[in-house]
């Protein structure tokens, strides 16, 4: 293992990093309930999802990239912010999602990630944030309730994944007072 210094540097995300980005979602799509996809899915069909998130406006995509004193690491994981629903009126609101590298849960990187997305999101036209998770989730609940979110109900057997179904609460987070 090297001993050489390590930071975490939080920017947003660009074309280069979909390889990287499609690896870890598919670990939580092959491995976890995290997400209701079933199937992994290769770069070329995430790239719809990267380019609907621009360096500017509501919808982010934030990367957590490892750096080290001579090179750019690997990265650690990303954050989101997506259109909630498609019908205009919804506009102001979005679901935010985080996720990150197996190895590097419980790093303090989702905490960091969530931090610069909403710091990125302050000056936007938005009222809400919403984010969905799959139950049971704990260390998913406790990072949401640290940034203020608040339980706004519970989906009951919502879907359907590794046989059998899962429930998905909601949590909300108001962005700001806007009218």
């Amino acid at each position: 293992m090297s001993s050489e210094p390590t930071e975490v540097q939080v920017r947003p995300g660009v074309e280069a990093d979909l390889d990287a980005l499609t690896a870890i979602y598919n670990h939580y799509v092959r491995e976890t309930a995290v997400t209701f996809d079933t199937a992994v899915l290769l770069p070329e069909e995430r790239r719809p999802w990267l380019l609907s998130h621009p360096k500017d406006g509501p919808h982010r995509l934030l990367v957590a990239q490892e750096c080290k004193e001579r090179d750019s690491g690997r990265l650690l994981g990303y954050a989101t912010s997506s259109p909630f629903r498609i019908k205009p009126a919804y506009s102001t609101s979005v679901e935010v999602s985080v996720y990150c590298a197996p190895d590097a849960a419980g790093r303090g990187i989702g905490t960091l990630l969530y931090k610069a997305l909403f710091e990125a999101l302050r000056d936007e036209d938005l009222h809400r944030a919403y984010a969905g998770v799959t139950q049971p989730n704990e260390a998913s609940v406790r990072l949401h309730e640290r940034f203020g979110f608040r339980h706004a109900g519970t989906y009951a057997e919502v879907g359907r994944k590794f046989g059998r179904y899962w429930d998905v609460a909601w949590y909300e987070l108001p962005l700001g007072p806007r009218t």
